[in-house]
């Protein structure tokens, strides 16, 4: 019986000692410091990052192919040369992958108008473009979305009426909503599911894409839109503009 007492005893003196030592956050400071051309440079931070510097501009810089006119993404009114161009090389890019991680394809593509951060000027095309059009971490997901769903998508695009990257989906724009919807060259079809590639951003409901949340299934690829893009770019001489009305307004 004195053993339990003494035990209890200890045990209370302990915790006793806990709380007067518990500390608290007594305040907070911040201070706002400048990175403006006023701050001088290091030298010997300048000296040692110096090689890795020159090392990645090169990189950076390197021709990988060239492009005879300037690619943006609102040379078109619900398409755009750079719009298409990138939907078209995750399309290119990603399905063989996705195929051989799950042996399923692409139906399409869709990513958002505001995701292009950059164009491309006429001329030479670097790595360097690829991290300004895309200066994001993205990588491309495929959602397995029901007929219901994709019909929400399109939806969407009738919507909000900007040029969002499409591949592999054509369709048209009347007073009312869509028409003449096709999904690798075939009549949409809202009683069968849809392989959406898109990007693990908008996948979560960026840009207020709710409907690509919660999916009949995810997959993700481990594969990055800028890569995508730059793995493209090398094997490619010259990019030719593709503004070929896949998404428009009815006559």
């Amino acid at each position: 019986m004195k053993k339990q007492h003494f035990v209890i005893f200890i045990t209370f003196v302990f915790l006793m000692a806990c709380q007067k030592n518990k500390r608290e956050l007594y305040s907070v400071k911040g201070q706002q410091i400048s990175t403006d051309s006023t701050v001088t440079d290091n030298k010997n931070v300048s000296d040692f990052i110096a090689p890795f510097k020159k090392h990645l501009n090169t990189q950076l810089d390197s021709v990988l192919c060239k492009t005879p006119i300037d690619l943006t993404r609102d040379d078109g009114e619900l398409e755009s040369s750079l719009g298409n161009l990138m939907a078209d090389i995750c399309f290119t890019q990603g399905n063989p992958v996705y195929k051989k991680q799950t042996n399923k394809e692409v139906d399409f593509v869709l990513f958002n108008y505001g995701g292009i951060r950059a164009p491309i000027a006429k001329g030479n095309i670097t790595a360097r473009n690829a991290f300004e059009v895309m200066p994001f971490e993205n990588e491309m997901v495929v959602v397995e979305l029901s007929g219901e769903k994709t019909a929400t998508l399109l939806q969407y695009l009738f919507t909000s009426k900007l040029a969002h990257p499409i591949a592999n989906l054509s369709l048209k724009l009347n007073k009312e909503g869509y028409q003449d919807v096709f999904i690798n060259k075939t009549p949409f079809d809202v009683t069968k599911s849809y392989y959406v590639l898109t990007s693990d951003y908008l996948q979560e409901g960026g840009d207020k894409m709710n409907f690509l949340k919660a999916p009949i299934s995810l997959h993700k690829t481990d594969y990055k839109i800028r890569n995508a893009m730059i793995d493209y770019f090398k094997k490619t001489d010259s990019i030719i503009p593709n503004l070929d009305n896949r998404f428009t307004y009815a006559n």
